[in-house]
């Protein structure tokens, strides 16, 4: 059975930091590349970050490079992202998915499974 939970969205003044979590089937978590992508009201799903599972090499796009950080708990089977100095752009829902084959990708197409989704609120 596959498994992917997110956990650990919220609301937060901008300028603050949250730290998201998914966890995920062993199977899947050993095998699979992990990825965060977030989707805003009226908006595409955007790709945000993610890590190899073949040697750890991570991805983000430019918006958030330098404030989130995306690393993986093989003991736990979990991704995280870390999220610093939020703005209230990075409002949105975000979503943790895999991507069978270990490399890091940014295309939405070439992840397989998808978690639900957390809520990510940055007030003003």
């Amino acid at each position: 059975q596959v498994r992917l939970e997110e956990s650990g969205g919220g609301l937060v003044q901008a300028g603050g930091s949250l730290r998201i979590s998914c966890a995920a089937s062993r199977r899947i978590f050993s095998t699979y590349a992990m990825g965060w992508f977030r989707q805003a009201p009226g908006k595409e799903r955007e790709f945000v970050a993610a890590i190899s599972r073949i040697d750890g090499k991570t991805y983000y796009v430019d918006s958030v490079k330098g404030r989130f950080t995306i690393y993986r708990d093989n003991a736990k089977n979990t991704v995280y992202l870390q999220m610093n100095s939020l703005k209230p752009e990075d409002t949105a829902v975000y979503l943790c998915a895999a991507a069978p084959g270990g490399a890091v990708t940014t295309m939405v197409y070439d992840y397989q499974y998808w978690g639900q989704g957390t809520q990510v609120t940055v007030s003003s």
